[in-house]
C-alpha cells in the first residue's frame, strides 16, 4: 500500500467508524429532532467514506470499496481512537462530536486546495456538511455546559475522560510528510492551534473547563494499533460479510 492509499484510508475509516458509532444511537436520541439529527450526521460520515473507498478501490485496483469497509483486519483499520469510543451517553456524544467536528472542519478547509483533484473535490463536497455539524455541535456543547447543573457535569465528565485522545489527531508521521511534501495533504501542525482555539472558545463561553491532558501511552489508531472498543465495532460491522462473504450488496 502506497502512502496516498494510506493516506485516503486514515481519513475514511475516522468517518467510517464514527458514522457507524452514531447510526448505534438511532432512537435513543433525548428528542425526536436530535434523534434524527445524529442520525443524519451519521449518515454523512459513512457516505464520505464510502466515496473515499471508492478512490482507494480505483488505486488499488485489485479490490472493491466494501472490501475496505468491511473485509479487512482490525489492524488494517487506520482511524484514530476518538471516534472509536462508545456511546456512553449523550454527553459523550456531544463531547467526541464536538473534537472531531472542529477539527475536520479546518482539515477539509485545507484539504481543499490539494493537488490530488479527487480528494480537494470531495473535501469541497463536504464543507457545507461539516459545517452544518460544527455549528451543531458547538450549540450543543454550549447547551449543556451553560444549562442545569447536571448536564454541565455530565458534559465536563465527558470531556475529561476524551481530552487524552486530542493529540493523535495532529499526531503525524511519514505518510503525512510525504503527502505534504506532494503538496496532497494537510499539515496537521497548522491547524492545531485553529483547533485549540476554538474549542477554547466554545469552552469559555459554555462554562467549561479546558482539561488537563493525561499521559496516554497506548499506540496510535491511525498506525493500526487501536483501543479494546474497536473489536466490538467491528463485531457487528463485519457480521453479515463474514456469515455471506460472497453476497453482493
Amino acid at each position: 500500500m502506497n502512502h496516498l492509499q494510506k493516506y485516503c484510508l486514515r481519513i475514511a475509516d475516522n468517518s467510517w467508524i464514527l458514522g457507524n458509532r452514531l447510526g448505534e444511537y438511532c432512537s435513543k436520541g433525548p428528542f425526536l429532532e436530535e434523534d434524527l439529527a445524529i442520525t443524519n450526521v451519521g449518515l454523512d460520515h459513512v457516505g464520505f467514506a464510502e466515496a473515499l473507498y471508492k478512490y482507494v478501490a480505483e488505486l488499488d485496483g485489485t479490490k472493491s470499496a466494501d472490501d475496505f469497509a468491511f473485509k479487512r483486519a482490525e489492524h488494517e483499520y487506520l482511524n484514530i481512537h476518538l471516534v472509536e469510543y462508545p456511546n456512553e451517553d449523550f454527553a459523550y456524544i456531544m463531547a467526541r462530536q464536538f473534537m472531531f467536528d472542529v477539527y475536520q472542519y479546518f482539515f477539509l478547509l485545507e484539504l481543499v486546495n490539494s493537488k490530488d483533484e479527487t480528494l480537494a473535490s470531495l473535501a469541497q463536497k463536504s464543507i457545507k456538511e461539516v459545517t452544518y455539524h460544527i455549528r451543531r455541535s458547538s450549540q450543543w456543547m454550549l447547551r449543556l455546559g451553560d444549562g442545569t447543573e447536571e448536564s454541565h457535569y455530565k458534559i465536563q465528565g465527558a470531556l475529561n475522560e476524551l481530552w487524552m485522545y486530542k493529540d493523535e489527531l495532529f499526531f503525524m508521521d511519514a505518510t503525512d510528510e510525504e503527502m505534504i511534501n506532494a503538496n496532497i495533504g494537510v499539515d496537521l501542525k497548522s491547524i492545531q492551534s485553529k483547533w485549540q482555539e476554538r474549542v477554547e472558545e466554545v469552552l469559555s463561553k459554555a462554562t467549561l473547563t479546558v482539561p488537563e491532558t493525561p499521559v496516554y501511552s497506548l499506540e496510535y489508531g491511525k498506525n493500526g494499533n487501536h483501543t479494546d472498543y474497536m473489536g466490538y465495532i467491528l463485531l457487528d460491522l463485519q457480521y453479515l460479510n463474514n456469515k455471506y462473504p460472497d453476497a453482493k450488496w
